[in-house]
């Protein structure tokens, strides 16, 4: 893996990066084209290669290529080429873009968004300048924040049965090799709100007992989403307690469902904004992500060694 550490693994000097976008993939079976932001170090090969999945929030253009610098800059800037979709939920799309021209509810096309991006990743490489040939395609994760943590679970593993016709859904992709899931959604049933069930039904059904990719799940104390689910903070981490391991558990203290605000920088929906915690989450998954991809890499095991001898840690992680 081409990227500059340290000799313990932790990160070295940031390179310059070139961000590219849209990137656009012609889809004429989707209601527009897709639409991708790629983040990319200026210099060096092997590049793995990470999925990043929007949430919805309130901002317009957040929700899309244009959100979570703060993640993708940084992971850029170490080693990653960053890949971010607008999906068809994005509010730059206008309301219910989804659902127009016969076009599908965006928790499948959301996963199909990734599955096609990895699909024309020749398009892709072709797309932003000096990129070809720079990428491991052996190498490749999914992230998400909110419902794009939804997204990621998805093709980590996790499934659901459609509210439509009933049939269980297995979206799971086997070239995807690690995730991160931040301030997903917990489980379905009885933890959820009547508002939850009214406008989310496919979260009713989520079932993490088969998502056995491995991955690291974020989520914040204070997270309690109360217009999601009755349970409280400790719903964002069923991904961790219901599925099977090999996953990890970070859990922030003091934070909330923007976890800092990771979702980009100066931003006004953010209620806990805290930069600080925005950099460690940053470093923190691009630590989990560089191990998970190469076992051999001791960044997460460096990481969580810091993060455990800290004097006022940012939170705790477990592991299983």
């Amino acid at each position: 893996m081409s990227e500059p550490t340290t000799s313990a693994g932790l990160p070295g000097s940031p390179r310059p990066v070139l961000s590219v976008s849209p990137v656009v993939l012609a889809a004429p079976d989707r209601a527009v084209d897709l639409q991708l932001r790629v983040s990319v170090p200026v210099t060096g090969s092997g590049l793995p290669v990470v999925l990043l999945s929007h949430g919805l929030g309130f901002s317009h253009h957040l929700s899309s290529l244009h959100g979570y610098a703060p993640l993708a800059d940084f992971w850029a800037a170490h080693g990653f080429a960053v890949i971010q979709p607008t999906h068809l939920d994005s509010r730059t799309l206008g309301p219910d873009r989804g659902n127009e021209a016969g076009g599908v509810p965006h928790w499948r096309s959301r996963a199909e968004d990734m599955r096609r991006v990895l699909d024309r990743l020749d398009e892709v490489e072709a797309a932003v300048p000096r990129l070809a040939g720079r990428l491991d395609r052996d190498k490749v994760a999914v992230a998400g924040h909110s419902m794009g943590g939804h997204t990621a679970g998805l093709l980590l593993g996790a499934r659901l049965t459609d509210p439509d016709d009933g049939a269980e859904v297995d979206l799971a992709d086997p070239r995807i090799k690690a995730g991160v899931m931040l301030a997903a959604p917990g489980r379905g049933g009885d933890a959820l709100t009547a508002f939850t069930v009214e406008h989310y039904p496919f979260f009713l059904t989520t079932d993490f007992s088969r998502m056995t990719t491995p991955a690291l799940v974020v989520a914040g104390d204070r997270d309690d989403s109360a217009f999601l689910t009755v349970r409280g903070p400790d719903w964002h981490t069923d991904p961790y307690t219901l599925a099977p391991g090999p996953k990890s558990l970070l859990t922030l203290s003091a934070a909330e469902h923007g976890l800092g605000g990771v979702s980009g920088y100066d931003v006004a929906e953010t209620t806990d904004e805290d930069p600080a915690r925005v950099a460690a989450v940053a470093r923190l998954t691009w630590a989990y992500l560089r191990s998970a991809l190469d076992p051999g890499d001791p960044a997460w095991r460096t990481a969580s060694g810091q993060l455990a001898a800290d004097a006022r840690p940012v939170g705790r992680i477990a592991s299983k």
